[in-house]
């Protein structure tokens, strides 16, 4: 069974910085593309950055300069560092993988949330 399994959500001030971490274990197939969305209450889950495997990046405008999404292969881990959080950043953010089973397929973590706040 896939799991994808967030940690390093919480509570940060303005200006402060969080790290995400997300490991996928359980597939037989290997990974596509890992990513992370966010959903704040009353808003759609909106894509945040997204790293393919030959490490191409793509981030939302807003956490452009901010945000810096990594990974690594051999643990299939996805990292989100988040700097210079702001009160716009708050939501419950979810780890993404695509994986290479015909057609694709998509899974999908529980989410860990963020809040910033003062």
């Amino acid at each position: 069974q896939v799991q994808l399994v967030e940690s390093g959500g919480g509570l940060v001030q303005p200006g402060g910085s969080l790290r995400l971490s997300c490991a996928s274990s359980g597939s037989i197939y290997s990974i596509n593309n890992m990513g992370w969305y966010r959903q704040a209450p009353g808003n759609q889950r909106e894509l945040v950055a997204v790293i393919t495997n030959d490490d191409t990046t793509t981030y939302a405008d807003s956490v452009k300069g901010r945000f810096t999404i990594s990974r690594d292969s051999v643990k299939n881990t996805v990292y989100l560092q988040m700097n210079n959080l702001k009160p716009g950043d708050t939501a419950v953010y979810y780890c993404s993988a695509e994986y290479s089973s015909w057609p694709p397929t998509r899974g999908w973590g529980r989410g860990t949330q963020v809040t910033v706040s003062s």
